[in-house]
């Protein structure tokens, strides 16, 4: 609720600066029109900026204090070859082939500062993609390797992205990595993603699952 009510707040912005920006576009005077012609093309470009911002914040979802996030279930097609059919917690299944022995899962993470998570707001999750590693050092490096997107920012505005690679801007927004240790698969095996404050946790929910960890370990 927390992320649809920021990006419903950022979209409301982002449209007053476009009216802002068309109210001063149409008004006449060269000198001072040119000047609120430059300046009107900034605020557009700034609304739509947050537009797109407002977007990529609504496809996170609030962090409770332990989350299923999905659940992965694999069927093995060939050597160190599985499908594997993920459904996340609204319920959209997708498949995918994954090479290796083992599964990845990760996750983009928002955290905000104390003083906002004193006043209940949870940090926020999205789920970034999912890969396939071996055990053998060599057919990790000269094997075929698999990883697939599993959302992905439009029009090129990624808040996340924005906060993870800079080190000037203030501590806003905490954008951190949330994996899943690398986990073994096997034929019929079913997992549950679990997300908290901590990170990912991958359970198994069935014995093909439970024998494959039992023995990885």
């Amino acid at each position: 609720m927390f992320y649809s009510v920021l990006a419903i707040a950022v979209s409301v912005v982002g449209l007053a600066v476009v009216a802002l920006s068309l109210r001063l576009l149409i008004r006449r005077g060269w000198l001072l029109g040119w000047l609120r012609g430059m300046l009107g093309m900034v605020l557009v470009g700034s609304g739509l900026v947050l537009a797109l911002a407002a977007f990529d914040l609504y496809s996170y979802q609030q962090i409770v204090t332990e989350k299923s996030v999905a659940t992965i279930s694999f069927e093995q097609v060939g050597p160190q070859r599985f499908k594997a059919i993920l459904v996340d917690s609204e319920g959209r299944e997708n498949l995918y082939e994954l090479a290796g022995d083992q599964w990845q899962l990760d996750a983009r993470v928002i955290k905000w500062p104390n003083a906002l998570a004193a006043l209940g707001v949870k940090p926020g999750f999205r789920l970034d993609r999912i890969s396939g590693r071996y055990y053998s050092l060599e057919h990790e490096r000269n094997a075929q390797r698999t990883v697939y997107a599993l959302n992905e920012s439009q029009m090129g505005v990624d808040v996340w992205a924005f906060f993870h690679g800079s080190k000037s801007l203030p501590p806003v927004i905490d954008a951190v990595y949330g994996s899943a240790t690398f986990v073994p698969m096997a034929d019929d095996a079913l997992y549950e993603v679990l997300l908290s404050h901590t990170g990912l946790l991958a359970r198994p929910l069935n014995d093909p699952a439970q024998a494959a960890v039992t023995g990885w370990q």
